[in-house]
Formats: structure tokens, C-alpha cells, sequence
């Protein structure tokens, strides 16, 4: 398997439209990544965090996303959604996805059938890349 991340994907006010599926759908069907897992989650005016699964979300975005994963594998934890629901401003909803970068798996085989090893994988937030080109 290849590195695994969570990305959490928000939407202030609730205003989720779908138009985020197709950029998925085509990640998949690539086979750069492949879905593993997804939770929507929605805080209320309180800050109350709720969990919604797949099966019970609207049936237009339940099938968009269903269309892309054979089965929500349970990975994300409620513990996961706890934390990561935290930092979601009242009254927005979000979509949580665990994905597998199936890029790197075939990289990584391809470094280690020449004799190669990767040493570390660091991530570089957008944030930081774009503010250095700016300072430069």
C-alpha cells in the first residue's frame, strides 16, 4: 500500500454543490489514488459535531461519492472526527476522505526494483511554497 492521508475538505454555511466530485472521480479513474474511506460531518449552531455516513446522505452526493468507493472501510474514527469536526467553523459541514496515493506505490516499487531506497517524505503546505516564491 502507499502512503495513506486524510484531507478534510470544508464547506462554510453548508454550501456544498457537488462540484468537487468530478476532480475525485477523475483521481480515481486515473489510478493516481484510490478512495478508502469518506465521513461527512456538519457542526451545528452549538458547535455540535455529527457524523453522517455514506448511506445516509443526500442520494445525489451519496451516489457521486458511493460511485468511487466499494465500501467505507471504517478507518476514520469517531475519535477522527471529533478532533478534525474541532476545527470546523458552527454551521459548515465537511467531507472527510482517507486516500491511498497509488502514485507512490508504483514509484516506490520502481526506486526499489533499481537498487533504490526512499529516505523521507516530507510535505510542504501550498502556503509556505507560495509565500517563498512571493518573498523571492
Amino acid at each position: 500500500m502507499g502512503p495513506v492521508e486524510i484531507l478534510v475538505v470544508s464547506f462554510p454555511n453548508n454550501e456544498f454543490n457537488g462540484d468537487v466530485v468530478p476532480s475525485i472521480a477523475e483521481l480515481i479513474e486515473s489510478g493516481l489514488v484510490r478512495l478508502i474511506d469518506l465521513v461527512f460531518v456538519t457542526k451545528d449552531g452549538e458547535g455540535e459535531i455529527i457524523a453522517v455516513e455514506l448511506a445516509d446522505i443526500d442520494d445525489a452526493v451519496g451516489a457521486a461519492f458511493g460511485a468511487h468507493i466499494d465500501e467505507p472501510s471504517g478507518l476514520i474514527t469517531e475519535e477522527d472526527i471529533a478532533d478534525l469536526g474541532d476545527d470546523l467553523q458552527v454551521n459548515s459541514s465537511a467531507v472527510i476522505l482517507l486516500f491511498e496515493h497509488v502514485w507512490a506505490t508504483r514509484f516506490r516499487d520502481a526506486v526499489v526494483n533499481s537498487g533504490g531506497e526512499v529516505v523521507s517524505s516530507i510535505r510542504i503546505p501550498s502556503e509556505v511554497i507560495e509565500s517563498v516564491i512571493a518573498a523571492g
